[in-house]
């Protein structure tokens, strides 16, 4: 299979380099594509088997899978000037353009998917969500297949991709925030800051594993640590005093 992926900025460098690191795709079968000469070298420098472009045409011709990688006020541009057919898969980045747009920026009827991963797919950890028009169970299984190798991958409808995006795509940075909050409590009951931060870290990376690896639900892994009494559910109290679950719910919701 051949992937083309234009734009090499945060996701599309993560995307390349983790397409690189997996087994179902050769690092000759990729090419990206960027105007900037320097991104291109610091990758091929990375991965040398690389084919790195300028030119979005040339570098079209031939992929089985083009990535549009860019954003969202340039994809109408940079899609339409594109000489794709019938044939060739779409997938944009850009979580705010629906397919009734994506499908005027193309001179034919593609497949096309939209794909939300998150910053983590340059840890291979992402969850990236894809939703689909005019691709078939074979070519749905095709793209959930390439991103289930950086991380997990699952098709949605595309009338859930808004709040699939609050949950995932922005969802990252709101547990980061609280990374730097809880760590921000540890620094002042004295533990080194660079301590603290990869405790808690592991901490919501222990919780994740849990619940992915577990037929468990949050209130049940909770419920093991709030002895009656104990220090636990004393500051689980204290969340909820100050109205933890209603800001994450309504930052989930504004996000949206």
């Amino acid at each position: 299979m051949k992937i083309t992926i234009i734009g090499t900025g945060n996701m599309g460098g993560a995307i390349a380099r983790g397409l690189a690191q997996g087994r179902l795709v050769s690092n000759s079968d990729i090419t990206v594509c960027d105007p900037s000469h320097a991104k291109l070298k610091e990758l091929n420098q990375e991965y040398p088997e690389i084919h790195t472009s300028s030119d979005n045409v040339s570098a079209t011709q031939g992929a089985d899978l083009v990535i549009l990688a860019v954003k969202p006020w340039l994809l109408k541009e940079v899609m339409s000037s594109l000489p794709l057919t019938d044939t060739q898969m779409v997938a944009s980045l850009a979580a705010g353009i629906p397919f009734a747009e994506l499908s005027q920026y193309a001179a034919v009827q593609t497949p096309l998917f939209r794909v939300v991963p998150n910053t983590a797919i340059s840890q291979l950890a992402s969850l990236t969500a894809i939703a689909a028009q005019d691709a078939t169970p074979a070519q749905q299984q095709q793209l959930l297949d390439i991103f289930y190798e950086m991380g997990i991958a699952m098709i949605v409808p595309e009338s859930q991709i808004p709040a699939v995006t609050a949950l995932t795509s922005c969802g990252i940075a709101f547990v980061l925030k609280y990374i730097q909050a809880a760590m921000q409590a540890g620094v002042e009951m004295g533990v080194y800051p660079k301590d603290a931060m990869r405790m808690v870290a592991q901490s919501v990376k222990g919780a994740a594993e849990l619940i992915l690896n577990n037929d468990t639900h949050p209130l049940v892994e909770i419920d093991k640590v709030t002895t009656p009494g104990g220090i636990t559910i004393k500051g689980i109290n204290e969340l909820d005093h100050a109205g933890f679950s209603s800001a994450v719910i309504r930052a989930m919701k504004a996000s949206r």
